[in-house]
Parts: structure tokens; sequence; C-alpha cells
């Protein structure tokens, strides 16, 4: 569909919708984006990353992704994490400040086990969602967070939590951290348990976006290359798309026309969305050939690698 079609799509958007959840600090916030029309709409969890700016890393960041996704027929839930700007000085004291690792994973499973309570909340959403195709998302800090509900394991102080969420049947992983054997940039000890990081237990099918100019030297020298690592040491299924000429923000796909993206791009945010949408229905439904159709029309998008 081109990009000036989905634009006509009508899409609705609500916010916050107020999750109560015992023992956490603040209770969970979440935006859901979705088609105005259609049922059986599948699930995308999208976790957003750390980032500098207040409302980016929150449920009110990377709407480029959510609406686009929502046009073509997704329902986007987008939960704030405890680790949001817009939240740090309430948290800065808490014991897992200022990443809350563990949690940001927890938040994914629990607004699962909430979709009741979202569709209560949200009248014009009732019924329609389809609780059988759930993926998850997410972009950078959130790809993180992605590959642990994937099955990805962390060891910390000696224990190696499963946050694998087995209700979630695929994923879609943008700038995500890789092996940690390689940290050695200024940021490194700031994020031990990125040392410790296991993809040989993310056995959910996910497609891993890397971005071939994505050099994370806050992080290590090893160059772009370093977010390739969630395809190439997990087992299969995997995808990896390398896109041409992408950052760390991959166009912009964070927030419209935000100043901390280097490469602004809206083509390859609209491109990039219409491929992660024909991934995940693919993978969803595997009669659907929406990824086949997508991989042959490419172009100089970027290129594809499988397992």
């Amino acid at each position: 569909m081109p990009t000036d079609t989905l634009l006509d799509v009508p899409v609705l958007s609500y916010a916050p919708i107020v999750i109560p959840v015992p023992g956490r600090p603040v209770d969970l916030h979440v935006r859901a984006t979705f088609p105005a029309t259609g049922t059986d709409l599948p699930i995308i969890l999208l976790s957003h990353g750390h980032g500098r700016s207040n409302n980016l890393s929150s449920l009110n960041g990377y709407a480029p992704l959510a609406n686009l996704w929502a046009a073509l027929g997704f329902a986007v839930l987008q939960p704030t994490h405890l680790s949001s700007a817009t939240l740090r000085d309430r948290l800065a004291d808490e014991p897992d400040a200022p990443y809350f690792w563990r949690s940001r994973a927890a938040d994914m499973s629990r607004l699962i086990d909430a979709l009741d309570q979202v569709e209560h909340a949200v009248p014009a959403l009732a019924s329609r969602l389809d609780r059988g195709r759930i993926a998850v998302a997410g972009h950078s800090l959130g790809g993180f967070t992605a590959s642990l509900l994937l099955g990805a394991q962390v060891t910390e102080a000696g224990a190696t939590p499963d946050l694998r969420d087995p209700r979630i049947g695929n994923g879609v992983l943008f700038g995500t951290p890789g092996r940690g054997d390689v940290l050695n940039g200024p940021m490194a000890d700031q994020v031990p348990y990125f040392r410790t990081i296991d993809f040989s237990t993310m056995i959910t099918p996910a497609l891993i976006v890397a971005g071939d100019r994505d050099d994370s030297r806050h992080f290590t020298d090893l160059g772009p290359d370093w977010h390739a690592d969630p395809y190439r040491l997990a087992p299969g299924p995997k995808s990896l798309l390398t896109v041409f000429g992408a950052e760390h923000i991959f166009g912009g796909i964070s927030g419209y026309d935000a100043t901390e993206t280097t490469d602004e791009n809206p083509a390859m945010v609209a491109a990039l969305t219409r491929l992660t949408a024909a991934y995940l229905r693919s993978g969803f439904d595997a009669a659907d050939d929406a990824w086949a159709k997508a991989r042959a029309e490419l172009a100089d998008v970027g290129s594809v690698e499988e397992k």
C-alpha cells in the first residue's frame, strides 16, 4: 500500500489507559493506537527506547511507527516504562533506576494480562483484538526489552530470570544492543547487564532491523555490525533486515521532526513500517505471502538474510 494511501486511513489513538500494578512505584500508563474500522486486529506491544528527549521515551513517542502500523491494520499498545524521562525525577532513588530492565519486560507481560482492562477503557477497541496474534517490537533499549520477552537472558547478581512470554509469537527489534564481550565505550559501565546477554535462548521468531550506519561508539567500537548480533547469535527462525543509510533512529521512527534524529528520512520510516508489518503478517499466518512480496520489492531500502 503506498504511503500516501496509508495517510488516508482513519486511525484512532487513546491515552492514557491507566493500569494499576501492585508494587510498581507508579501505575502503568498505556497508549492504544488502532484503525477506526476492522476486527481481529493483531497486537503489537511497542517498547520505547531510553533517549534524551522527554516525551519520546514514553507512550507519547514513536507515533511514526504506531500510526502507520495502525493504518495497516494493527492495534499498537505503548506503555510508559519506569525508565522514561517523564518519570526520572520521581524515580531516581528507586533501586533499579535509571534503566529498570526487569520492570520494562514485566510491563509488557502485565499489559497482555490487562487486555480486558484495555478494551474496557477504550470502547472503540472492545472485542476487536486478536489475542492469538501478539508481537513485541522495540527500539534501542526497547529492543533489548523485546529480546528478553522473546527468550534472551541476562545474568545479574548470580540470577538469570526467564522473562520470555510464550503468548508473544513474534518480534521486531530495531537497533538492539548486541553481545556484551565487546563493550568498551564510555557508557559500557552504566549497563553492566548488557555484558551477560545470551541470545542463544531467544527462540521466538523475530526480525532484527539494523542500520548499516548505526555506529554505537558509546557502547563499543565494533561498529554497526554489533546490532546484527541478535540475529547471528540467536537460533532460527530469524530474519535480518540491514537498512541502507540508516543510523540509530532509522530516519525518524521515535518521533516526528525529532532533533535527536540524525538521518531524517520519512520515506525510510514508511518503508520500514510496511516491511515490518508484512513480516509480522506472514509470521502470524504461513499462508500470507506479504513478507515474500515485500522482500521482492526492497529495492534500495536494504538487504535481508534469513535462517
